[in-house]
């Protein structure tokens, strides 16, 4: 579960990781804000689309046909821009748009699928997803600076670090695949379909993670279809007790997709049990993306160079984690509290516009501010983004916790596209005022002595 949280953050972040490179090759664009932007814009989508879909596709189809959208956009930039480079500017320019925008359709269809998957399995693995979301974040930053100190050819070393995302990202592919066949998954996963139409009769085992009560029961296919289990020819009773015959036909029936109005009612009794969580998800997420990863990318030092925006981002992802981390000590929140812990998180936002304006002589211009503000806001990010998902899970029925985790995911997603919004329109602050560090432009490759 940490590596399929790695899996389905890993492409973005290495897109956004690499934020160097974007400088170098689209100078005096905002390419770092238009690829947030048309990431959450069509994760959004995504989300919703994946949250309607959640009767009518397999898990396995869904999770499937995500990661092989993830995986494709990160070879064919690797290879056809980075190595061939066989596009112009501009069209390179739209040609990363638009592998953001499938990464997006891709890792989004596997985040929120994931989060329905984990909501029936105990809440630690919950957790453990949503460390790995974290864990992709560390793995970027961290590949990033390695292959930047260790390659001096900027080309070669952007080059490597796609590559070696996509190895990664093939490695979560294949463990998954092995994963779900094991005996755990395959136990937690069928105990909330076996009332599904068409399902063949015999024992059905309930087991309660929250509450740890496990009881067994009976169920014929005359039950499903509302008669009583002796109107089923494969239902014979013995003195001892009732048992079910597998070897005798079964009655065959017709699958129906849920109404509408069904399925609005169905994700409204959901809302209505964990509508606290949702919103303080959604809050987090929302103050996170006002940030990270637009305005952090735009921080400079005269020094530092493009090295501080990369020292910020691997600090915040670390942070992240370790927030993540800590989401799993035994807290007893109640909804309102959350929320409201959530919401002083806003204060990050005029500390770190002061770490970037005015342009080119920000009011807090040592690089130690925005390290010491990113670092504490991911540490709340990581605590306040996981722990509301971990506790949503187990305010609803057993059958109804896959529906729940794809709904928290919607807030996530509405979270993190309000962000990115508000974020793309405080990117003015950051080109206003040209640069005080011009002479020093020759800093860029000065990092060989950190």
């Amino acid at each position: 579960m940490l590596l399929a949280g790695v899996g389905f953050l890993l492409p973005y972040n290495s897109f956004i990781t690499d934020v160097d490179y974007l400088h170098h090759k689209y100078p005096g664009t905002s390419i770092v804000f238009d690829m947030s932007l048309t990431y959450i814009l069509v994760a959004l989508a995504a989300v919703l689309l994946n949250n309607a879909l959640v009767e009518r596709l397999s898990l396995h189809t869904r999770i499937t046909a995500g990661y092989l959208l993830a995986l494709g956009p990160l070879l064919f930039i690797s290879i056809c821009d980075v190595w061939l480079q066989l596009f112009s500017r501009d069209q390179a320019y739209a040609i990363n748009l638009a592998a953001v925008g499938t990464v997006a359709l891709g890792c989004t269809v596997q985040q929120s699928s994931f989060y329905g998957y984990t909501g029936m399995l105990p809440k630690r693995y919950t957790q453990g997803v949503m460390t790995g979301e974290s864990t992709a974040g560390v793995m970027a930053s961290l590949s990033r600076i390695l292959t930047k100190l260790l390659l001096p050819d900027e080309r070669a070393s952007t080059l490597i670090f796609f590559l070696v995302s996509a190895g990664l990202e093939l490695l979560c592919f294949l463990l998954h695949l092995l994963v779900r066949r094991s005996r755990f998954v395959l136990y937690h996963t069928a105990r909330p379909r076996d009332s599904r139409p068409g399902r063949r009769a015999g024992y059905r085992v309930h087991h309660d993670v929250a509450a740890g009560d496990v009881h067994f029961e009976h169920q014929g296919p005359g039950l499903v279809n509302g008669g009583s289990p002796k109107d089923s020819p494969a239902h014979e009773v013995t003195g001892g007790g009732a048992y079910t015959r597998f070897d005798m036909p079964q009655p065959r029936v017709t699958r129906s997709w849920p109404s509408f109005q069904a399925l609005l009612l169905h994700r409204y009794a959901v809302a209505r049990a964990i509508w606290a969580d949702m919103l303080s998800i959604a809050v987090t997420y929302f103050i996170t993306l006002c940030l990270f990863p637009g305005l952090e990318s735009e921080v400079r030092h005269c020094v530092l160079g493009e090295w501080l925006p990369i020292l910020i981002m691997a600090v915040f992802n670390l942070s992240d984690f370790v927030g993540k981390i800590l989401a799993a000590l035994p807290v007893d929140w109640r909804g309102p509290h959350l929320l409201a812990c959530s919401c002083l998180r806003v204060a990050f936002i005029p500390l770190f516009i002061l770490c970037v304006y005015p342009s080119g002589a920000p009011t807090l211009r040592h690089p130690a501010w925005p390290c010491v503000f990113s670092l504490l806001m991911g540490v709340s990010s990581g605590y306040f983004g996981s722990v509301p998902m971990i506790l949503a899970a187990g305010k609803v029925s057993p059958k109804q916790r896959e529906l729940a985790g794809n709904t928290m995911t919607v807030s996530y997603m509405t979270g993190l596209t309000l962000g990115s919004a508000v974020a793309y329109c405080t990117y003015s602050l950051t080109r206003d005022t040209p640069s005080s560090c011009l002479h020093t432009s020759a800093n860029f490759s000065l990092p060989s002595g950190l």
